[in-house]
């Protein structure tokens, strides 16, 4: 009798428009990668110089890289913590506490005085705001997905995360819009003296909108439908890894190339254009500007794409072009032609990574039950960013210097990823779009519950 009136009571809860959920999830994505992205293009440029003066130019920016993996070495840990409690007590609230986490270490980061002012206390300042950030975006990620996921049907859940995360090229086109702008237009100097530091302080108006929506949201209404069932679990990571331990790692390792290869087309690039190249920042900061709009046009075509064709199938030949496209990427990059670089920038990130990142998020979502769910695509993602993400400008970085400025151990390394993280998805076994009325696929009956095509 209970159980049946809290079901009734759980019906009756008043639903979030999914255009509304979407634009919310897009949002909290944007302020995300809006704080990584401009801290990854900063350190690209000036923290060597601000906060970890060396001799060579090449060395602070590696010192730099190592700050920038200390936030993703936080993720796995935020995502275990928001996870847990994403899981536990609903997707809402703790997606305003991760935002609010990440939004005010940004705002903080714009606030720190250089090395040469108050020395060692200045990179100990920016470590400490790292981990706050990390801890933050590690539990931002699996809410903001989920919302939109679990208030879509499932035939269209490909299509709604992929614009949810159309937040991620969004979250590049603000940051380097800004430090472009300001490099460009004010006098020459500025922007390494003081001007940085504005985007920074600015992102305090977007984290503010972000807010406001989020509070304006209704719970997921499969969320509720657990917590009426009382299917909530007390520990939810222990059943994780106890019942659903092969998704983890595979997809672990099937995240790798998506998000390191992401981080070499744009932090890496970058780096290795202004350095080494020695060309001036502002031509190759546009081109990855132009990917990046690009990109927020593919990502909802691929994600549909995921829905009709199958998200491994589109994942899976992201993974493969990205190991193809690993060596003409840098032959055009390196010729410093401003047209070459952006057809190798629109290629490595609007058509390699866009297909990847369309189809991802329903494909691993959809590995887990819902009462695992956010923990489970949490460390899914915060685990693979750092192995990839986190790790792919100080490998890149030190094989570049390592190989005298050269990129062929580079392109090895990014072959290596996109061959492992192909193999993996390939393995998986859930994740698929549902065929309607259990038709047979390739001579492959896709069961009851709409979660894949059988484990290809």
């Amino acid at each position: 009798m209970d159980s049946s009136i809290d079901r009734a009571a759980a019906q009756a809860v008043p639903r979030t428009p999914l255009k509304r959920v979407v634009w919310a999830s897009a949002l909290g994505t944007t302020v995300e990668y809006y704080d990584f992205t401009l801290y990854a293009t900063t350190a690209a440029l000036v923290f060597g110089d601000v906060f970890f003066p060396a001799e060579t130019p090449l060395v602070g920016t590696l010192a730099a890289f190592a700050t920038f993996f200390v936030g993703y070495l936080a993720r796995p840990l935020g995502g275990l913590i928001f996870g847990h409690f994403g899981d536990r007590l609903g997707r809402k609230n703790v997606l305003i506490i991760t935002m609010l986490m990440m939004g005010a270490g940004t705002f903080a980061i714009g606030l720190i005085p250089s090395y040469a002012s108050i020395g060692i206390t200045a990179p100990l300042l920016l470590v400490l705001i790292r981990l706050v950030q990390g801890l933050g975006m590690g539990g931002e990620y699996g809410g903001g997905v989920l919302m939109a996921l679990e208030y879509s049907p499932k035939e269209r859940q490909g299509l709604s995360t992929s614009l949810v995360h159309i937040g991620t090229p969004a979250g590049v086109l603000l940051p380097v819009g800004l430090v472009t702008l300001l490099d460009t237009f004010l006098p020459e100097g500025t922007y390494e003296a003081w001007a940085w530091r504005l985007p920074f302080l600015l992102s305090i108006a977007l984290i503010g909108v972000g807010f406001y929506i989020r509070l304006r949201l209704s719970e997921s209404p499969e969320f509720v439908k657990m917590r009426a069932e009382r299917e909530v679990r007390t520990v939810p990571v222990k059943e994780l890894f106890v019942r659903h331990s092969g998704s983890v790692v595979l997809s672990i390792l099937a995240k790798i190339a998506e998000s390191g290869l992401f981080n070499v087309y744009y932090v890496v690039a970058v780096a290795y254009v202004t350095t080494e190249l020695d060309l001036p920042r502002g031509p190759v900061l546009l081109t990855v500007l132009i990917a990046c709009l690009v990109e927020c046009f593919t990502l909802p075509l691929f994600g549909a794409l995921s829905d009709r064709v199958g998200r491994r199938r589109v994942y899976i030949a992201g993974a493969v072009f990205q190991a193809v496209l690993a060596v003409p990427f840098f032959l055009m990059v390196q010729t410093g032609d401003f047209a070459l670089t952006t057809v190798a920038m629109v290629l490595g990130l609007a058509v390699g990574h866009g297909s990847m990142y369309g189809a991802q998020a329903a494909l691993f979502a959809n590995l887990y039950p819902v009462h695992v769910r956010y923990t489970g695509l949490s460390v899914t993602q915060q685990v693979g960013a750092t192995l990839g993400g986190g790790l792919a400008p100080l490998a890149g970085t030190a094989l570049l210097a390592a190989a005298g400025g050269h990129w062929t151990w580079l392109v090895a390394y990014m072959a290596g990823v996109a061959v492992i993280s192909s193999l993996a998805a390939s393995r998986l076994a859930h994740g698929e779009a549902p065929v309607p009325g259990g038709a047979r696929r390739r001579g492959r009956t896709v069961g009851a519950r709409g979660t894949g095509e059988g484990a290809r």
